[in-house]
């Protein structure tokens, strides 16, 4: 979702070619071919096949992996996404040759170091030699760490041009399967669904609004092995299979709430003014809890329970749209990038976040 408005972008621009390079550190087909097909993706130049791992067997892989691709078409700039173990890998494989970087939604910080992204967004940002923040305080905190300000371009959000793209597709799809008023759901992080006495308490403080507001849980591979592993009931919500990215927008745009552990939900919720309940204690992008319409909840069910409350009484919070955040983003990068580049770019792409 973040690559392909810039691929877009700078495909429309003067000598530059691009070679897109799939890490493959996601290898579900509905997380990666059907976002290839529906986000217009051409194949990648490359597939590195890296698969499933640790983070250092991921991280290692795609280094050995990657560095061969580099030396052979030696680019003048290799762009980076996001904060995934591929983003970080390919980041250190690039300095060490001394090979341009530029980094996509940079300077998101969630000051917890104990999340494998912050360490990713970190190590990243200090290799890069263009950033590309969404938002102001990304410019902040990459001022803050020391970053040279001549490097940072606040570009808006790159997730939000495929939004805009694609929501008038996402519109014509038909949901009538599911409850005409209902809270979209999604966990994935290993702090919401590894330990059972959590995720049970997140399911059934949900289960417990069922009554009143039909729950849509598009149920992620590692959650729906920890429900089977942990006993949990699950009979009074509308369980599916990870979805493709326009019918998940469908499903978003007409929710009540969005309730979810995800980044990138936060800001597709933000500007879709859908109400959002954040199963976390921080967030790396504070400006959807500022101006948008995210509110973090923590692990604090009663908390959760007070929100579902207020959006059933009809007292959601509202939000604006944050600064930027309106389709272009990726054409101000292209902006940023083709008086630099001489006529080869790569890009190094994985899929999801």
């Amino acid at each position: 979702m973040k690559a392909a408005p810039v691929l877009s972008a700078l495909r429309l621009r003067q000598n530059v070619t691009q070679t897109l390079v799939h890490t493959g550190q996601h290898y579900d087909k509905n997380m990666s071919e059907v976002f290839f097909e529906q986000l217009g993706i051409a194949a990648p130049d490359v597939n590195l096949e890296v698969g499933s791992g640790t983070h250092a067997q991921q991280a290692a892989e795609v280094m050995s992996r990657f560095e061969p691709v580099v030396l052979e078409k030696k680019p003048d700039l290799v762009l980076v996404y996001g904060d995934v173990n591929s983003t970080m890998a390919a980041a250190v494989v690039c300095s060490k040759l001394l090979i341009p970087i530029g980094h996509v939604e940079a300077g998101l910080r969630s000051f917890d170091r104990t999340m494998p992204e912050e360490i990713n967004r970190i190590i990243t940002d200090q290799l890069a030699d263009l950033l590309f923040t969404p938002s102001a305080d990304g410019d902040d905190n990459l001022r803050r760490e020391g970053i040279n300000a001549v490097k940072i371009h606040r570009v808006g959000n790159v997730m939000i041009d495929t939004l805009v793209r694609l929501l008038p597709a996402a519109m014509e799809c038909k949901v009538d399967e599911f409850p005409r008023r209902y809270a979209l759901v999604t966990l994935h992080r290993p702090s919401n669904v590894d330990d059972s006495q959590v995720l049970r308490r997140i399911l059934e403080c949900i289960i417990g609004v069922s009554g009143e507001l039909g729950v849509v849980f598009p149920v992620h591979p590692r959650t729906r092995q920890r429900i089977r592993e942990f006993g949990i009931e699950t009979t009074h919500l509308h369980l599916t299979g990870p979805m493709p990215y326009i019918e998940f927008l469908a499903l978003q745009a007409r929710a009540a709430v969005v309730i979810t552990d995800s980044g990138g939900i936060q800001e597709e919720s933000t500007y879709l003014g859908v109400p959002c309940l954040t199963l976390r204690h921080n967030t790396e992008r504070p400006i959807t809890e500022e101006l948008g319409t995210n509110i973090l909840i923590g692990d604090d069910m009663a908390r959760l329970r007070s929100e579902l409350s207020k959006i059933l009484a009809g007292n959601a919070k509202r939000g604006t749209i944050p600064p930027l955040w309106d389709g272009r983003a990726s054409d101000r990068i292209a902006d940023v990038i083709v008086p630099r580049a001489s006529p080869t770019l790569t890009t190094t792409l994985s899929t999801l976040e």
